[in-house]
């Protein structure tokens, strides 16, 4: 989207039927930092202002991120209006027997059906 002269670029954006709403989100690869809530305020009023459309509601961002310190992230959004939630994701790979176990499980029923 554009602002002023400048371009910028949601990671990710959707629409949540159930709230009528946009949802920005924001991928961070590393630990929450407070100036991220700026980007996202700005994502969120070019989206209110720009795509929003009269019958829906304000958007919502979403910053996900590697790690959190929660008492950093309380203290940015303690006075942030915009309606925007921290969290962390994990890393995690699928265990290796489970993953053999289900891809042998795959195979044998891939067979039952040419039979």
């Amino acid at each position: 989207m554009q602002v002023g002269n400048h371009d910028y670029f949601v990671d990710l954006l959707f629409y949540h039927r159930g709230l009528s709403c946009l949802v920005a989100f924001e991928l961070k690869i590393g630990e929450f930092k407070p100036e991220y809530v700026g980007k996202v305020n700005l994502y969120l009023e070019a989206l209110d202002r720009e795509v929003k459309k009269p019958n829906e509601n304000p958007s919502v961002g979403v910053i996900l991120c590697a790690k959190k310190d929660d008492e950093v992230v309380e203290f940015a959004l303690s006075r942030s209006l915009s309606p925007t939630m921290v969290s962390e994701y994990k890393l995690k790979l699928i265990d290796k027997k489970l993953l053999q176990d289900k891809l042998k499980e795959y195979v044998e029923l891939a067979r039952d059906d040419e039979e």
